[in-house]
Parts: structure tokens; C-alpha cells; sequence
């Protein structure tokens, strides 16, 4: 048997499947003769509704179903979708607009649903949508990230602000800030993105029983099946959800959207399954976005350069509607980790939010963390230039060196040791040498620069998660979990961390995830929480599997229950023979008829939250003629804590970097001045290749967490909480020489080679 949880690297089991063609994503397993369901969508970005004539459509050929707003209200539908509201910083609550499932009165921007085409082929239903006559009288359209403009929701946010908020001591942070020796300044731009997971947003449903079955491509199944019953309004327990395997998520697929809704109220009303799959430039469309925020910081600092204060204002774009989480992501998820590693004793954080005509923005893989750490560590490298200090010796100056450590904004650091992993970090990356690094590309006509970033990551999600352990007739176990892999690689790390545990053959272990019928409640995936909470109920459990057979086998050893131990793989005592494994002992108490034995049902909680951390040092090089930005080296040491799977860490540090280093290089959301999306192809949105990734360097220094039995600190986001201002910081660092005070991302050739131009043509 292989052992596991020791740091070993083990190879995932589920790639074998997938590498095969044998995965089962939602699109691959819709039942037989599944009808297709197609969206006609908005194709202007704010209007009037003014008619809506549906009829040559719902005669077309195949057409079984066109569904409107007038079909849902018929049907009694009347909610809407749901989201978290925030309280804004004068005690009142933040706009709650309405979001339909299809567009009533108005749509607000391109791509919003407007009428679901149910045929017997998805081409039949195109067509059908075709024929569909959309009337509409267009409204001024509001791009701007100010409370200004055409509103979108008058009554609820009458000049587009969502929301207001603040966090910290506003008066003691600007005292602080007065009396400082030198005040920073930086207003700094976070793009939008498009999160483009490989597979797109999907779902089937049908009916099955009298009960309604939906299956989609999510994060988590519990969530869905709530709000499923809360809009139709029957017990959620006549509602099964399901995830099948998923080919990606990053946050995107963690919330509900229209279509998985009204597919569902189709596959009722013709009782008959309804399958939708998302096509690339309409998931584009209407996919949450990510990102999208302007941030004005101050920092003050003594004249030694410690840290006296901070302030920081963002305003973020949250779309034509609040989705979600959007409400919560830039401003008390920021808040997390404003001060970041520094020891900030007073700092003041005002977000606001601000209705546009563009696709809602929701989270995307970090959630408000990489935004904060963004705006921090790019402040930092400002700093250290303003105050003509080393960006290392700043940094290790100010960081957090007792612990735990309460931050102003009242999470709780409970270890850590930044000085220790940051020298890791310039010996690994051999900051040395940057110089002579620096001086061969001159020569070559080529700018270098070096860029750090010291993150700091607050684990997110519900801290407590469910397990049920069954041992089989054939032997074998079944772990059924509370967590939803999304491509992570959940099936092999639950399975070989029950293996290391019990002595169970991990390829005797199958592991159950994402179907509310088999599992009751659980907090899916996000937030990098899963190998946390779940680790930590699987411990419990397997301490109660142990206690409970070893009270059983004492009569079949013939010891006394306190003279039996067990060392993760058989049960012993002094004066027995019998030396059972936990299988051989599942067998002998279903022999026994001990049933009881044989299922096991466990819950429990994380006490408190871990707090990855790591440096991230990139290293750019710049063709002043072209403009283009080249990664040269990237080296990550992080802070995990102790790994239970050393491979899968890396290659989660690795896809975050990817999704950073693209964020930082390629990607960029445009639209133009009537809200159409004109990067709506992968002909026109950057998405990053081969040739953009440098190979990524990963070491870690563990500082094991006290915050679980493990010792663990959740690394799913860290790559990409770090990437972006590593990267940032590079380029500014390559262009400062030449007089470029400012650089926003993305960092492409063309916004390069502009800024180099721009200081050229000023200097002459």
C-alpha cells in the first residue's frame, strides 16, 4: 500500500479517465433524447422593452417551448435571483435591485437572457430565435465607474452607486496620516477579466419520479438545490442537484445563474429532459466576470520608514446587476487582508460599488484577496522608491514578527515567520545576481526588471464539512464528501489521506462527491477551503471508526478494550494474535451483524481560519521596440504549512501564476461606449499561452497552521494572489529608468510600447 499525508507526491488518479476521454462532464451525459434549450439574448446594452412577439418562433419546426418573463409569471414564478447585500457606512443597506431570470421591462446589458427556445435540436432552436421580434426603445448606457449617469434601477440605485462601505477608524487614519513623516500615493487599475474556464457554464434537467433533477457544472450542489426550492416554492427535498465532473470553476461556477432556472421550469412544463450547454462567445457574454476596480491608497510612514497609516479607497464595477457575492467581494473580503503582512496598527478602507451596463462581476479566483494584495504590494514598491529604501528591507521592516497577531481589521494570524520565507525566496531566486542579469540585457538593447510580491491569503468558505464513510460488502470504502472538485484533484488527496489514516488500500477507496441526494449538506468548493475542512472531518471520523471497533474487537481479540491500539494500519494488543486491519475488521462485524459498524456519519468544525503566504519574484525583460513584455524567471516560495501532496500544491501554485501572468500580460476586457463587448472571441480576448508561462520555481517553507490538526494552509488561490503585483512590480521596475512613474496592467506590447513612446516624444 502506498502511504500517504507524509509529504509525499502521488500522481492523480482521475487524470487516468480523463486522459481517456472517460470524464463525465454535464454536456457528455445528458439523458437520451434530451431536448435543447437555446437563449435569445439582449443585443443592445440598456432599453425599454417595448414588445416582444414570440409566436412564428413557437410555430417553427422541432419547437416545443419559447419562454419568456410572461411564461414565468404565468407559471407563478415570481422571485428573483438572490445575493448577499452589504450595509453601507451610514448604517443603511445597500441596493438590492431585482434580477429576473428572463428580461422584464428592461434589459441592461448585452447578453442578458431575454426569452429560453426549447427544440428538438439546438439548431432547430436557433433558427427559431431568429424569428423571435424584439422591439425595444435604447436608453442612454452607463459605462462609467462613478455614481453618475442613466440609472439602471431607478428606484433602487438612482444614480448607479450599490453601495458604500467602509471598515477601520476614517478619523484616527487620517490624524495618522497627517502627522507622518511621508505620505505615499497611488491610484492603481485592476482589468476585467473573463474567466474562460475550458468548459463552459451548463446544465441539464428532467423529471424523474415526480421529482426535479438538475444537473450542472458548479461548485457545490446545496446551494442550488435551496434556491431552486425557494423559487419554485416546494420542499427542497422533491429537488436533487448533481455535479458531474467539471471542467473548471475559479470561483465563476460558484453561484446560481437564469439558466439554471428556467431550464429547469422546462423540463417541468413539457416533462420531458432540457439540456443547455454554453457556447464560447456566449459565455463570454454572460458569465460573471472578475475583477474590474479602481483603488486610490495612501500610506504613511515615520522616518525610519515604519508604517503609520493606511487608507484605502476602491470603486468596483459590479455590472447591471449584484450578483451573487459581488457585493461582498472588494469590500469585506479586500478587507481580509488590507494590512496584508505589515504590522499596520491604524488603516481605513471605503469600497463602493457601481451599477453598469456590463456582464456582472463576481468572484474569480482569490476573491477580493489578490485585488487587496495587489494594490498593497504595488504601494509597497512605490514606497520604496519614494523613500529611496531597498523594496526587501522595507518589507522586512514592517512585517508582523509576534504572533498571533490581530489585524486592524480583525482576522486573527495565528503563525507565521515572513522574514524566514522571504530570504528563501531571494536565495532561491538569486537576487544577487539580478544585476549582472540586468546589465547582459542592456547590452542586448533589452530593459530588465524584478518584481516582488509578499501575499498574504485569509482561507474563505464555511469552516465546518460533513463526511460519511461506508465500508462495502466488497471490501472496499466509500468517503462521501462535502467538497466539489472542479479539476483540483479532490478524488486522489481524500482518498490516499483515508489510506494514510486507516491502512485501507487507497485504490480501494472510491471517493462520492456533488449529489444532494447522497449527501446531505456541504460547502462545496471555494475560497481554497476543501483539503482544510475536509481533512479535518475525515480525522474525526476515522478517531471514531477507531474507538468504535476497537470496543468491538476486544472480545474478538480477547484483550481489553484499553489494551488495543491502533497504528494506521492494524489494530494490536499485548496476548492476541489477531492483528485486524480495519477492512478485516469491517468484515468480522458484518459477520457479527454489527451493521452499525459499517456506516459512519461525521461533522465538525476548523476552530479558525489558516493564512497561506508566500513571495512571488518575477523577472521581465522588455524589447523597447516592440514593447513586448517577456517573463523571464518566476520563482514562489510559499508558505503552505504542511502538504499532504507536494505535486498537486505545485501544480495549484502553477494554474494560479498562468491565471496571474495572463490577468498581468494578455488579458483585458473591452467594450465600447454603447456596452458591446468587442473582445467577445478568443480571436479578440488575450487569453495566455505557452509562450507567455515561464517555468515556475516552487519551494516551500512551512510554518504549520494551528488552526486545524494538520497543520495545513490552503494553496487553490495563493498563485494567483501573488502573480499580479509580482508581475506589476517587474515591469515597473524595468520602466522606471526611462522615466514611467505608472503602469497599469494588462502589460501588453501595445500599452507598452505607447508608455515608452509617450516619455520619448515628451522628452524631446
Amino acid at each position: 500500500m502506498d502511504k500517504f499525508g507524509k509529504s509525499q507526491s502521488v500522481t492523480r488518479v482521475e487524470d487516468t479517465r480523463f486522459l481517456m476521454g472517460q470524464g463525465r462532464y454535464v454536456d457528455d451525459i445528458a439523458p437520451a433524447g434530451a431536448l435543447f434549450a437555446y437563449y435569445f439574448r439582449s443585443p443592445v446594452a440598456h432599453a425599454t422593452i417595448k414588445g416582444l412577439n414570440t409566436t412564428e418562433a413557437a410555430a417553427a419546426e422541432g419547437v416545443h417551448l419559447v419562454m419568456t418573463a410572461e411564461t414565468l409569471a404565468h407559471e407563478g414564478i415570481t422571485e428573483g435571483m438572490s445575493f448577499a447585500t452589504m450595509k453601507n457606512r451610514d448604517g443603511t443597506a445597500a441596493a438590492a435591485p431585482r434580477r429576473p431570470f428572463l428580461a422584464e421591462e428592461r434589459v441592461r446589458f448585452v447578453g442578458e437572457p431575454v426569452a429560453l427556445i426549447v427544440a428538438d435540436s439546438l439548431n432547430q432552436a436557433k433558427d427559431a430565435a431568429e424569428l423571435i421580434e424584439f422591439d425595444y426603445e435604447e436608453l442612454p448606457v452607463h459605462m462609467e465607474l462613478s455614481p453618475a449617469g442613466e440609472p439602471l434601477h431607478p428606484q433602487e440605485a438612482p444614480n448607479n452607486r450599490a453601495f458604500d462601505w467602509a471598515i477601520g477608524d476614517g478619523e484616527a487614519t487620517h490624524v495618522a496620516l497627517e502627522k507622518s513623516h511621508r505620505v505615499v500615493r497611488l491610484e492603481i487599475g485592476d482589468n476585467r477579466i473573463i474567466v474562460n474556464s475550458m468548459e463552459p457554464r451548463g446544465c441539464y434537467a428532467e423529471v424523474v419520479d415526480g421529482r426535479l433533477h438538475l444537473a450542472v457544472n458548479g461548485q457545490g450542489v446545496w446551494g442550488m438545490q435551496d434556491e431552486l426550492a425557494r423559487v419554485f416554492a416546494v420542499d427542497k427535498e422533491t429537488i436533487r442537484v448533481t455535479n458531474p465532473d467539471v471542467g473548471g470553476g475559479f470561483g465563476m461556477k460558484g453561484m446560481p445563474y437564469p439558466e439554471y432556472f428556467t431550464v429547469p421550469l422546462a423540463a417541468r412544463l413539457l416533462n420531458r429532459p432540457v439540456r443547455w450547454i454554453g457556447e464560447r462567445t456566449e459565455s463570454m457574454l454572460s458569465d460573471n466576470a472578475g475583477r474590474d476596480l479602481v483603488t486610490m491608497a495612501e500610506m504613511g510612514f515615520d522616518k525610519d520608514g515604519r508604517i503609520t497609516a493606511y487608507r484605502v479607497h476602491n470603486i468596483s464595477n459590479l455590472g447591471a446587476y449584484c450578483s451573487n457575492f459581488a457585493q461582498a467581494i472588494q469590500s469585506n473580503l479586500f478587507a481580509r487582508v488590507l494590512t496584508g503582512t505589515y504590522d499596520i496598527k491604524t488603516a481605513y478602507l471605503r469600497c463602493e460599488g457601481i451599477l453598469t451596463n456590463t456582464t456582472q462581476v463576481d468572484a474569480y479566483r482569490g476573491a477580493g484577496r489578490p485585488e487587496a494584495i495587489y494594490v498593497l504590494e504595488r504601494m509597497m514598491d512605490r514606497a520604496a522608491r519614494e523613500l529611496d529604501m531597498d523594496p526587501f528591507e522595507l518589507r522586512r521592516l514592517n512585517f508582523v514578527k509576534e504572533f498571533p497577531y490581530n489585524t486592524v481589521t480583525g482576522e486573527t494570524y495565528d503563525v507565521g515567520d515572513f522574514p524566514r520565507v522571504l530570504a528563501h525566496a531571494e536565495r532561491l531566486a538569486d537576487v544577487p545576481g539580478f544585476a549582472a542579469r540586468r546589465s547582459k540585457s542592456e547590452e542586448q538593447g533589452k530593459l530588465r526588471g524584478l518584481g516582488l510580491c509578499y501575499y498574504i491569503e485569509s482561507i474563505l468558505g464555511d469552516p465546518s464539512e460533513g463526511v460519511q464513510i461506508d465500508f462495502t460488502e466488497d471490501g472496499g470504502a466509500l468517503i462521501y464528501v462535502g467538497t466539489q472538485s472542479n479539476g483540483q484533484g479532490h478524488e486522489t488527496v481524500f482518498a490516499q489521506f483515508l489510506s494514510d489514516q486507516t491502512g485501507i488500500p487507497a485504490d480501494r477507496i472510491r471517493v462520492i462527491q456533488g449529489d444532494s441526494d447522497l449527501i446531505a449538506k456541504g460547502g462545496g468548493t471555494g475560497g481554497s477551503r476543501s483539503v482544510t475542512t475536509q481533512t479535518n472531518v475525515t480525522l474525526t471520523a476515522v478517531a471514531k471508526i477507531v474507538e468504535g471497533f476497537t470496543a468491538f474487537l476486544a472480545d474478538e481479540m480477547g484483550v481489553a478494550a484499553e489494551d488495543i491500539t491502533f497504528d494506521d494500519e492494524r489494530f494490536r494488543a499485548e496476548g492476541s494474535n489477531l492483528t485486524p486491519t480495519l477492512l478485516e475488521g469491517a468484515q468480522m462485524a458484518r459477520e457479527a451483524g454489527r451493521t452499525d459498524l459499517l456506516v459512519w456519519k461525521v461533522r465538525d468544525q476548523l476552530p479558525a481560519r489558516s493564512f497561506p503566504n508566500g513571495a512571488h519574484l518575477a523577472e521581465v525583460e522588455i524589447d523597447p521596440e516592440t514593447g513586448q513584455v517577456t517573463c523571464d524567471r518566476y520563482h514562489v516560495v510559499d508558505d503552505f504549512g504542511n502538504l499532504i501532496n507536494p505535486m498537486l500544491a505545485e501544480g495549484q501554485v502553477h494554474g494560479g501564476v498562468a491565471q496571474g501572468l495572463g490577468q498581468a500580460l494578455t488579458e483585458h476586457v473591452v467594450y465600447d461606449d454603447q456596452g458591446q463587448l468587442l473582445t467577445a472571441t478568443f480571436m479578440d480576448y488575450g487569453m495566455p499561452r505557452a509562450d507567455v508561462m515561464p517555468w515556475v520555481v516552487f519551494e516551500t517553507e512551512p510554518v504549520p497552521s494551528t488552526a486545524n490538526p494538520m497543520g495545513m494552509k490552503g494553496c487553490g488561490e495563493a498563485g494567483t494572489v501573488g502573480a499580479m503585483a509580482a508581475m506589476g512590480n517587474a515591469v515597473q521596475d524595468a520602466l522606471w529608468a526611462r522615466g514611467i512613474k505608472q503602469v497599469d496592467m494588462p502589460f501588453t506590447p501595445q500599452r507598452v510600447w505607447e508608455m515608452l513612446r509617450n516619455v520619448a516624444v515628451a522628452a524631446e
